[in-house]
């Protein structure tokens, strides 16, 4: 099996790398409501101009990833387009 470089790769291009990477997962202590929705409407406003959101988020829906902000979508809204109701 080849083992893609992250250079050859869309992570390269997303616009979530760097420092601004702490928006899209919660921190590791309880984070009250309104800080949550804060942080997440931070995090999809990087990803809404990422030129590889598509591709971030088909990523996430492949592999089931059950952290994080997306391709501008949560877990919640993830889980909401793998298992509809």
């Amino acid at each position: 099996m080849a083992v893609r470089m992250i250079d050859d790769t869309w992570q390269r291009k997303a616009a979530c790398r760097g420092p601004e990477s702490v928006l899209f997962f919660a921190p590791t202590l309880p984070e009250p409501r309104a800080e949550r929705e804060a942080r997440e409407a931070r995090a999809k406003g990087i990803c809404s101009g990422c030129v590889v959101q598509g591709e971030c988020l088909d990523y996430a829906l492949r592999i089931r990833e059950p952290h994080g902000i997306w391709g501008g979508l949560n877990e919640a809204e993830r889980r909401t387009l793998l298992d509809p109701a």
